[in-house]
């Protein structure tokens, strides 16, 4: 009877916690969500987080809304989320640049292998090679050949120091042989402002960044990454076809979580988010921006950062940057 009776309050216990962990989960969010994203508006980061929060409002009937805190290649912000209450009220909208950041800076504000956990992925996308509408440079091949034969009179802007924008353009830098000076921003979008204005000659940015401005007419393509042309950008060749084989970036995004935040909740955003990315009218989108959809495991998107943050360690080191 002893025995009966004490694994029934066993049972009793685990149900009372098994009802503890599940509860977090069905009530949330029960407040606003904000989704921080480190840089100026604009960019690819804050349009995939812009069209997440959408549907997830309308998925949810919960209020899910995008904060912009810029500065200091995404460390501002993305410090600002590391060090908020694991409540399932904040979260980063990371990039491939937060991958870059241990090998960018000798020390960061927050502990870059725990005090954040990934919970899912938004996009993949190639990046665009593209300058001015008003650019001499009509090919990729040109553009080339007069940056070797000129060094330092092109410039490239970026997102920041240390960006995916700016290491993109350092690995086209050493991949093509090429000297070109570096013109940082606050963001890829104050950075396409900057091509536009004829501030810079060229920039590196994600796809659904250039193609907007190059529908417009406002920017010219050269080059694509890929295998394959891009839907999008019909008639844009791959830096393969421009000559460069071994060029082969391509940018991600995702969300993650301050550390502590209950597993129900990081699961749950995580499927809720496969399905908004999941819909129709937002993978039209997605696709007419030269972008795939996310979804990953939290799981396996914490793998994939792993192995993403050695990968630009290494071209971080390849190509001469150092550490701040």
């Amino acid at each position: 009877m002893k025995t009966l009776t004490s694994l029934t309050r066993l049972a009793s216990t685990l149900c009372i916690a098994s009802a503890a962990l599940s509860g977090h989960a069905q009530t949330w969010p029960d407040k606003p969500v904000r989704l921080v994203v480190p840089y100026a508006p604009g960019g690819t980061t804050d349009f995939s987080a812009r069209l997440v929060a959408d549907r997830l409002n309308h998925l949810t009937g919960k209020s899910f809304f995008v904060e912009n805190k810029a500065g200091a290649s995404g460390t501002i912000g993305t410090s600002v989320v590391a060090k908020s209450a694991p409540d399932g009220a904040t979260f980063l909208v990371n990039d491939t640049t937060y991958a870059m950041l241990p090998s960018l800076f000798a020390k960061l504000p927050w502990d870059h292998a725990n005090d954040l956990v990934p919970v899912t992925t938004l996009a993949v996308t190639p990046v665009v090679l593209v300058v001015a509408a008003n650019s001499p440079f009509k090919t990729a091949q040109e553009l080339f050949e007069y940056a070797r034969k000129n060094p330092g009179k092109l410039n490239f802007g970026s997102g920041g120091n240390g960006s995916s924008t700016h290491l993109s353009a350092e690995v086209l830098k050493k991949e093509g042989k090429l000297f070109v000076t570096h013109i940082p921003y606050k963001g890829a979008g104050d950075a396409m402002v900057g091509l536009l204005s004829n501030q810079v000659d060229l920039l590196i940015t994600a796809a659904p960044t250039a193609v907007p401005q190059v529908k417009g007419g406002k920017v010219r393509a050269l080059a694509v990454t890929g295998d394959k042309a891009l839907p999008s950008l019909p008639g844009v060749p791959t830096f393969k076809d421009a000559g460069l084989p071994g060029y082969k970036v391509t940018n991600w995004f995702g969300l993650a979580a301050p550390k502590g935040t209950p597993k129900d909740i990081i699961d749950k955003m995580q499927t809720t988010v496969a399905k908004a990315l999941a819909e129709p009218a937002v993978l039209e989108r997605l696709n007419a921006m030269g972008a795939q959809p996310g979804g990953m495991k939290s799981t396996d998107f914490a793998n994939f950062i792993h192995s993403e943050t050695k990968l630009w360690g290494d071209i971080s080191k390849a190509s001469g940057v150092q550490p701040n």
